[in-house]
């Protein structure tokens, strides 16, 4: 079996001496994370407004991480399924959070004018990103995670049923159930 490599490196390995102290390797492991952990957090969190929220969740979990790393300990299983169970908790946390907040966010008036795109564009995708989080919020959520893993995250199968605890099979079966089962939804069959 091959280590578990991410950008080029033996994440376990990295980990181990990031723990111990060396600044080099605690600056590679934190650097080979960041995308996927902010990719999940924007996942499971979405826009509120904008990528704030998710993206202050995604600090939260380095943060997380980087204290975490003196007492990681390798079980067997991938250092990715240690940073994503550090990730799932930090967004648990994050909307027992909005719950309890009652008040409106406001964002700050923009200095110049996003000449991608204006303001019909800005509620369309507001909508769809509305949309698509209402039609995962129907799945079971082993189905949902894999999906964010799988889909959003660009896991392979592998790496998925790594971090589940799965087997890669399961994995795709999971996610072949979920986009029928969304596909169906969508098109009115259920």
């Amino acid at each position: 079996m091959t280590p578990c490599t991410e950008h080029g490196i033996d994440l376990k390995s990295v980990a181990k001496a990031a723990g111990e102290g060396d600044r080099d390797a605690i600056a590679a492991v934190l650097t080979a994370i960041q995308p996927r952990v902010i990719r999940y957090c924007r996942a499971r969190i979405g826009s509120r407004p904008g990528y704030a929220s998710a993206d202050d969740v995604a600090q939260d979990v380095l943060t997380g991480v980087f204290t975490a790393l003196p007492s990681y300990r390798d079980t067997g299983r991938s250092f990715l399924a240690f940073v994503f169970g550090i990730a799932a908790h930090k967004v648990v946390d994050f909307h027992r959070k909005q719950q309890r907040d009652l008040s409106t966010a406001v964002t700050d008036v923009p200095e110049r004018a996003d000449a991608d795109s204006g303001p019909e564009q800005a509620l369309l995708d507001a909508e769809l990103r509305h949309m698509v989080r209402e039609l995962l919020g129907t799945l079971p959520d082993t189905q949902q995670e894999i999906l964010v893993h799988r889909v959003i995250g660009e896991m392979s199968s592998e790496k998925t049923a790594e971090l589940l605890s799965s087997t890669p099979g399961a994995v795709r079966v999971a996610q072949h159930r979920a986009l029928d089962k969304l596909r169906r939804r969508l098109t009115g069959q259920q």
